[in-house]
């Protein structure tokens, strides 16, 4: 088994304090900057699309298409992403594909009335932030090494959360009283992408001193695992789904005027991964309770919001929209920490990336959560139904993962063959 990329934690405390009247970052600050602005370029572009509709007159089908891309880019660039940093080494992997974010807006404004450039903007954004998502949070962890535990993990997530939050709140809002709505909001991610390159590039990321070398598209043997399988791929999807269901379909099926409609969205954006953001410091405290506590609240936190979204449709008020964004973050929130601590405890450190990624590309998967819907919807009962649907297979995920969660004796096995235990210790013997 490979050993943990940061040599001495203890070489790593230099930062944070002031040297000769200059604060200096600690390295995880400057990989957890590039991580928060990586997000903040991936998800500018949600307000965005009712600007494009606006000023393009760009289709709904035009509009999915842009996302597909978008996934198509992200997921196998999570696997190969996540792997490859396992082998050559975080710096190595994450630090070109941070560059590659600013070049990706940079091209959505020089194409922002050519659908192709559009198009294959959002498919080198996802490719960009397939590979920093899943490396990078395992870099943080890294180097977040003798803090206190799932410390790495809840840093990853807040930068994350953070970017996620932040982009297309400020997005929605330039694009609404901007001249110029198709090119103004992406200039703030072009100066804050360059700042967290050239910030990233001192970070300290040596190559493993013994790699692991596997086919990169080859999942880690701790997914097969009971536990994982169980307690964390059922959660994960929820954590974006409940995002897309916030921002992305609630507001679709709910009418609503269509004065400041775009920065509306950017609104509901901000709210709901905010509340991320801010509900992570509980969600911690909850997983330092019990593990995994955190995911099962973010679940039920997932019930009620989509409870509220049948108020919202019952009423066709964007209003009941709105209160229940909160819900929706705090789910998101709670479901993003607890799943990746629990990757932290699973993955030996020479996995660590792969395995983050595989988690990474399951929370993905939500963003399909808008299309499932309407499928659903489209089968004769109605937005309504499909809600309902939801809050049946909520309940189900959240009775599989509490089940899952608490079964003792919980055993996996690594990929040089050593078992190791996940589950709670054992009760001492009489």
């Amino acid at each position: 088994m490979g050993r943990p990329y940061c040599a001495n934690p203890s070489t790593h405390v230099e930062a944070s304090r002031v040297y000769r009247g200059r604060v200096t970052l600690r390295p995880w600050h400057r990989v957890a900057l590039a991580m928060f602005a990586v997000g903040w370029g991936a998800n500018q572009f949600s307000p965005m699309l009712l600007a494009y509709r606006a000023e393009l007159g760009m289709s709904t089908q035009a509009r999915a298409l842009l996302f597909a891309v978008y996934a198509v880019g992200l997921i196998p660039a999570l696997l190969v992403g996540g792997a490859a940093s396992d082998r050559w080494g975080r710096r190595a992997v994450v630090v070109p594909f941070v560059a590659l974010s600013p070049v990706a807006t940079a091209l959505l404004v020089v194409s922002s009335h050519w659908v192709p450039g559009i198009a294959i903007s959002r498919l080198l954004a996802g490719v960009s932030s397939g590979v920093v998502f899943g490396a990078a949070s395992a870099w943080v962890a890294d180097l977040s090494e003798g803090d206190p535990p799932g410390a790495g993990a809840r840093r990853a997530a807040l930068s994350l959360s953070a970017g996620f939050g932040l982009g297309p709140l400020v997005a929605g809002v330039v694009a609404e009283v901007s001249a110029h709505p198709l090119v103004v909001p992406y200039l703030p991610h072009l100066v804050l992408g360059v700042a967290a390159l050239v910030l990233l590039l001192p970070a300290p990321g040596p190559r493993p001193q013994r790699p692991t070398v596997r086919p990169l598209l080859t999942l880690p043997p701790v997914t097969y695992g009971r536990r994982f399988l169980l307690a964390v791929a059922p959660a994960a999807p929820w954590v974006f789904g409940c995002a897309s269901i916030s921002f992305a379909y609630l507001p679709s099926v709910v009418d609503g005027p269509s004065a400041g409609a775009v920065a509306f969205a950017g609104l509901l954006t901000g709210v709901t991964l905010g509340t991320g953001v801010l509900v992570q410091p509980i969600a911690r405290r909850l997983d330092d309770r019990a593990p995994l506590l955190a995911g099962r609240v973010g679940l039920a936190c997932a019930t009620v919001a989509l409870l509220v979204g049948l108020a919202a449709l019952a009423t066709d008020s964007r209003w009941w929209v709105l209160a229940a964004a909160p819900l929706f973050g705090a789910a998101y929130g709670c479901g993003l920490v607890s799943g990746l601590r629990e990757v932290e405890r699973l993955a030996p450190p020479d996995e660590r990336g792969a395995v983050v990624a595989v988690f990474y590309g399951l929370t993905y998967l939500g963003f399909f959560a808008p299309y499932l819907l309407g499928i659903v919807a489209g089968l004769g009962v109605g937005a309504e139904g499909a809600l309902l649907v939801a809050v049946g297979a909520a309940l189900a995920c959240l009775a599989v993962v509490t089940v899952g969660g608490r079964a003792p004796g919980r055993h996996d096995v690594t990929a040089s063959g050593v078992t190791r235990h996940t589950g709670p210790p054992a009760a001492p013997r009489g």
